[in-house]
């Protein structure tokens, strides 16, 4: 019977691990049992134990990291075996002899370290984010993953809301909100607040009531929109946090984005506040601050990252990666060209912010030049990186072809690395999604900047971002041995019990 128990258990663990290196592992470690003259007495129950370490929750978690396989088997069977206090070495594992007498198996743990020690400050980074198994781990991790793709929804009719000219319409802000205007008398009263803002005066100066419904509906659905993605975020919260599902480590960090959440809409005032100043001349159109534009844009993406990595940390709480320099390789290529996908995408907030697309619409050439005149015209020096129309959407150029370049050196670098199926999947979107969204920057361009077009370079941009971000997760650095073993022995440790 225990034969049969134990062949199961490394059955189990083969279906996971199938290298030479961990099948001959497996083969010793079976071959240390059949050796001890007491194993009708060490061997009898354990058997039953390690069925229950091996197939649980613990080796299935680091099940497809190699490295760590052997010291997990290791240590969860010499535990199991010596029937002892459960104890960490240095090295992660107990060391096992045959005593000279009579045959039977010793421990003998060498530079013992206690659990909690070996554990504190690490068990916590790679415990689950969410208490109660996988079934709630898949609950708030569909609630996250909803409420990244609202903040997806957000962005996109934000930028609809810039490109059709709508984000002046509303001259007053309350944080909660509140109706719209529900009768003539109404609508004739926000009309009026607004033919007195600078962008009727200079833009718009004769618009009829009809078309001012257009871009006051625009701004309000976008305002209501981000309230309504508060409740959305905060009731489930609450529901789960009274439940018992949360831990306090995710807990503070969706608290963290609640708040950040909520300033969002006062950034967006502030971003709106900017543009209905009087400009500066007589001659320029009122326009928001490109600086305060960039902060709500950037400050979305951040949000709207945090969300992301934060559901997919909930539903893969475990790195999926294999042993090897293939994963190490493409995490240290992939980070810089994160970080550049970023900087492009802020640099992009610049170029909406001074109306940028709408100068130099020729592809290669600026006009008549490859560098156009007046780049660096303002002082001081660094305002032309932020405030000057030829040298904003310049180096809004660069960058972007700068990121697709890299991208591309990316894959033809690791396509012929050893990689999992859903890393290989991700360098493949990334390279695609990059190709097209300067398709669309080009097109966008070209084309006078249309509010569909632009919408959709701007929904281009954050896929992109979410793409990266996607591999980034999946390239998270497996566990050390000692960390893993470290969780490990905590249920170790309450199955010895038990079986003592």
């Amino acid at each position: 019977m225990q034969g049969r128990l134990l062949s199961r258990a490394f059955a189990a663990i083969a279906r996971h691990n199938t290298s030479s290196d961990s099948r001959s592992l497996l083969k010793g470690i079976h071959g240390r049992c059949q050796g001890f003259s007491s194993q009708s007495e060490l061997c009898r129950e354990p058997p039953v134990l390690l069925v229950r370490v091996l197939e649980g929750a613990g080796v299935r978690a680091f099940s497809t990291t190699p490295s760590l396989f052997p010291k997990i088997v290791q240590t969860a069977f010499a535990t199991t075996l010596c029937k002892s206090r459960m104890t960490v070495t240095s090295c992660g594992s107990l060391r096992m002899s045959r005593s000279s007498g009579g045959g039977t198996a010793k421990c003998h743990p060498f530079s013992t370290v206690s659990l909690a020690e070996n554990a504190r400050g690490v068990v916590r980074e790679i415990s689950p984010l969410v208490r109660g198994g996988e079934t709630n781990q898949r609950r708030v991790g569909i609630w996250l993953l909803g409420c990244t793709g609202w903040v997806f929804s957000m962005v996109v009719l934000g930028g609809v809301t810039r490109l059709t000219r709508s984000g002046l319409s509303m001259t007053d802000w309350k944080f909660a909100g509140g109706l719209p205007p529900l009768t003539v008398e109404q609508w004739q009263m926000e009309f009026l607040k607004y033919r007195n803002s600078p962008e009727y005066k200079r833009v718009n100066k004769g618009m009829s009531l009809d078309q001012f419904k257009f871009i006051y509906w625009m701004e309000y659905a976008h305002r209501m929109w981000g309230r309504a993605l508060g409740v959305v975020f905060a009731g489930p919260f609450a529901y789960f946090l009274v439940r018992g599902y949360i831990t306090k480590r995710l807990a503070l960090r969706l608290s963290t984005l609640m708040t950040m959440g909520a300033t969002q809409g006062l950034v967006g005032w502030w971003m709106v506040k900017s543009g209905l100043e009087e400009p500066e001349t007589e001659y320029a159109q009122p326009r928001v601050s490109p600086y305060r534009l960039a902060a709500h844009l950037t400050s979305a993406f951040v949000i709207y990252s945090g969300l992301l990595w934060t559901a997919l940390s909930v539903m893969l709480p475990y790195p999926q990666l294999s042993s090897g320099r293939a994963p190490m390789i493409v995490r240290n290529i992939a980070l810089p060209v994160a970080a550049l996908v970023g900087i492009t995408a802020v640099s992009g907030a610049f170029v909406a912010g001074n109306d940028a697309g709408h100068a130099y619409n020729t592809f290669p050439k600026m006009g008549d030049h490859w560098l156009p005149e007046g780049l660096m015209e303002m002082k001081p020096f660094f305002r032309n990186f932020f405030e000057n129309t030829a040298t904003v959407q310049l180096q809004h150029r660069i960058l972007a072809m700068t990121t697709l370049i890299s991208i591309t050196g990316m894959w033809v670098a690791t396509r012929r690395l050893p990689v999992e199926p859903q890393i290989r999947l991700l360098l493949n979107a990334t390279l695609g999604m990059a190709t097209l969204q300067v398709t669309l920057g080009i097109s966008t361009l070209l084309t006078y900047v249309p509010a569909s077009l632009g919408a959709a370079h701007q929904a281009g941009a954050l896929t992109l971002f979410t793409i990266v971000l996607a591999l980034m997760h999946s390239l998270r650095r497996p566990l050390s041995t000692s960390l893993a073993t470290a969780q490990l022995s905590q249920q170790q440790k309450s199955l010895l019990k038990a079986w003592k």
